[in-house]
């Protein structure tokens, strides 16, 4: 773990902007005591994505100042559906797909937490260890009665789906008990008194706590993250391929740190005090290197190393900066697989070559690079070797009457040609 900056957790929350709002009283217990706090995850994919990766941050500032971090897996309201944020209903899925998106959920969180080895080790609970086994009468007289529908209509994931087309069904109308009824669990199991979560689950949260006040006659607390967008209003984690996934089969490793260095100067100083562990006095320096020296990227490259880091691991990191050093810096190849290559150039100009064709003498090297269309003629492709302006695999070519064999397809399936510095065509064998 890193070295503590400030003296107490809320400090070191509000100093990075991890705090939206919190009832009552909140600040001053986690300052004065240790706390056992949850959050949940929904498991609504096998893997959990950037925009999971504020929550996970503040479980993990839970861990570094002393107090018990639960991660709560939803596998029960899972089935059901969180209607917050959401203007359509969530499609359900199958028990078998929840309860392997729970797994998968697990392992991930793992990277972040502690769950053995110190004194307050990480706990991880599934909800459909309770949820599941659930009498709907009892659960109606003993957890529903202790709420109005008038109460529960004038939350705000309520209310913003009733004024919706799709309107609300009855399932996701009583998502708000279940969760409610989780927080008492806890309460009750783990004398956990404090739900977190992002700003658009103050309700839920809230009616937790209410719950817990009014069956167990405890005092238990909220505290929400703000929902985090960028600076030209897109929420957080979109992209135009979609989501950006923690695993790497979903998103690999070269694409999630390439997420994270593209990040604006608008944003990155805020990212690196969400989603980093960097010291106040390494990010002031990231934050005056980025005002004195912008063209560098510095904040950036940090942000995309420490969190890949965090993700990914060392190999994942080093994975990743080699693809960087291959796509823009003209680094050769060694090292990396035809599943990467076509990982790293999936967005550049490509073209299919039968294996035949490299097969035995193989293929003049400027008849392959005419066929990849680098330009318009033998001779401007002749001209362009003479001058070193061509690469085989990022290597420059320098014999116009060189041959390329099956030899030259990185596992027999893949190979790369480069005009100038950045001017690629990927050929596929």
């Amino acid at each position: 773990m890193n070295v503590l900056t400030a003296t107490n957790l809320v400090e070191e929350l509000r100093w990075r902007g991890l705090i939206h709002t919190a009832t009552e009283g909140a600040e001053e217990t986690l300052i004065n005591e240790k706390v056992t706090a949850y959050i949940g995850f929904d498991p609504t994919a096998d893997s959990l994505h950037v925009g999971h990766l504020l929550p996970i941050m503040v479980l993990v500032h839970l861990q570094r100042y002393g107090h018990t971090p639960i991660a709560l897996a939803g596998g029960g309201t899972g089935m059901i559906g969180d209607p917050s944020g959401r203007t359509k209903e969530r499609q359900l899925l199958t028990y078998e797909q929840i309860a392997y998106n729970v797994e998968c959920i697990k392992r991930q969180l793992s990277a972040f937490l502690h769950f053995e080895g110190i004194e307050n080790p990480a706990i991880m609970v599934n909800n459909a260890d309770w949820l599941a086994k659930l009498n709907l009468i009892e659960f109606l007289r003993d957890t529903g009665k202790h709420f109005t529908v008038n109460y529960m209509l004038a939350k705000d994931s309520v209310k913003t789906r009733l004024e919706s087309e799709e309107g609300i069904s009855f399932t996701e109308f009583s998502y708000m008990l279940l969760q409610s009824y989780d927080f008492l669990r806890l309460y009750l199991e783990h004398g956990c008194t404090f739900q977190m979560g992002g700003s658009d689950q103050w309700g839920n949260i809230t009616a937790g706590a209410e719950l817990i006040r009014k069956v167990a006659d405890g005092k238990a607390h909220a505290v929400t993250v703000p929902l985090v967008t960028s600076t030209s209003g897109v929420k957080f984690g979109k992209t135009e391929a979609g989501a950006v996934w923690l695993d790497p089969a979903r998103t690999s490793p070269f694409r999630f740190y390439q997420f994270w260095i593209n990040t604006t100067d608008g944003d990155v100083i805020p990212y690196l005090k969400y989603f980093t562990l960097l010291s106040r006095e390494e990010i002031a320096e990231l934050e005056r290197a980025l005002a004195t020296e912008p063209h560098r990227r510095a904040a950036q490259t940090r942000l995309a190393e420490e969190v890949t880091r965090m993700v990914h691991g060392e190999d994942g990191l080093r994975k990743a900066q080699a693809a960087t050093e291959v796509l823009f810096g003209g680094r050769d190849l060694e090292g990396l697989s035809a599943d990467d290559l076509l990982d790293i150039f999936a967005e550049v100009p490509s073209s299919a070559l039968a294996a035949g064709s490299l097969s035995g003498a193989g293929i003049n090297v400027v008849d392959l690079a005419l066929e990849a269309g680098l330009d318009r003629s033998k001779k401007l492709i002749r001209d362009l070797i003479k001058n070193g302006g061509l690469y085989l695999n990022n290597r420059p070519v320098d014999d116009p009457d060189r041959a390329v064999t099956l030899d030259d397809a990185i596992d027999g399936r893949v190979i790369v040609l480069r005009k100038g510095k950045k001017n690629y065509h990927l050929v596929q064998v």
